[in-house]
């Protein structure tokens, strides 16, 4: 069967909700985790089996230039990949958690033994780089920044000159998060508020941009997530404006849009539970919020950071989640307190 997002184009409003009333259940105290000196720019975690034991992994970037990989249930300190000269914007595991990628201000991409911390390659770039993502398959790369050009990078052949996908001709568009919906798409979200599926293995270029999502402003944060309950359908969590926006990936439908009480102008961002059932956001101010993904009815509301949230993810065990702010710490919080 061809995927929907293989077959026609078309573009979703968010409908206009209330904005959601307050509430200060489920107080507690999460774990700080110090060690970076600047606001952070982006959380990761990575599940993997080790000797028939899951493990999950923690990484961070930060504009401090130094990403840190950590154990994600204690949240203690690993390992820093040391050699950006600029601020790092997005860092990511591959699906078995042996590669690490940055994306920095420095113009440039790195690749890193994840397990030993040193620097395999580097991708240069012309400009600010915000965002990578691994397939997976781990075989493959894509980046994206202020360039406005999604690039696709084989790390069998790192010497290979990348795949190119312009977001547009007219203008300069940049891509502030990509994400890898299968082996052959890439989703990139535009700073004009459209996500763009790239099918990276159709060599005609009429063809490759395959489909396009439309949210009223600029994307901020974008996440897939296969739900828990049924691993088969995946969710597109999107914060753009003062908005939060799930489409289902299955058809490609908008399934929920919800007014924030904050904005996601300058940072921030969300994350759905992986039960699908609730969800997070933080942005503006200094409050990570609950949300029910049904109602969009704020269930918690929590402070503990001294500055902006500027990222924040699930665990995929849904039993905990991460946040990372302008104050320069991660803080690791009890889904059920």
């Amino acid at each position: 069967d061809v995927p929907w997002w293989m077959l026609s184009e078309s573009t979703t409003m968010a409908p206009a909700t209330p904005e959601p009333i307050a509430s200060t259940k489920g107080r507690q105290i999460p774990i700080v985790c110090p060690g970076h000196t600047r606001p952070l720019a982006e959380l990761q975690f990575r599940s993997v089996h080790e000797n028939d034991e899951k493990r999950t992994f923690l990484v961070s970037a930060c504009h401090d230039k130094m990403p840190m990989l950590r154990d994600a249930a204690t949240g203690d300190w690993i390992g820093t990949f040391a050699g950006h000269k600029g601020a790092v914007w997005s860092c990511r595991l591959d699906p078995a958690a042996l590669l690490a990628g940055t994306a920095s201000g420095d113009f440039s991409v790195k690749v890193w033994d994840a397990i030993t911390g040193s620097s395999l390659y580097s991708f240069p770039h012309k400009h600010v780089v915000k965002t990578l993502d691994w397939s997976h398959d781990s075989k493959r790369l894509a980046t994206g920044g202020h360039e406005g050009i999604l690039r696709v990078y084989d790390v069998s052949k790192p010497k290979e000159k990348p795949l190119e996908f312009v977001q547009s001709t007219s203008k300069t568009i940049s891509i502030p998060k990509c994400n890898w919906l299968d082996n052959r798409t890439v989703l990139a979200a535009g700073s004009d508020g459209t996500i763009r599926f790239w099918n990276v293995d159709e060599p005609d270029p009429s063809r490759q941009l395959t489909r396009t999502l439309r949210v009223g402003d600029g994307v901020r944060d974008m996440e897939l997530l296969a739900l828990s309950s049924d691993p088969t359908r995946t969710i597109l969590t999107v914060a753009a404006g003062d908005r939060v926006t799930f489409f289902d990936m299955t058809t490609g439908e908008e399934m929920r849009s919800y007014k924030m009480p904050i904005h996601f102008r300058e940072e921030g961002g969300a994350s759905l539970h992986p039960s699908g059932k609730k969800f997070i956001a933080g942005g503006s101010d200094l409050w990570v919020r609950v949300f029910d993904f049904e109602t969009g009815e704020e269930l918690e509301c929590h402070k503990g950071h001294h500055g902006p949230v500027r990222c924040l993810r699930y665990h995929p065990d849904g039993k905990s989640y991460a946040t990372g702010s302008e104050d320069g710490t991660i803080r690791l919080w009890k889904t059920d307190p």
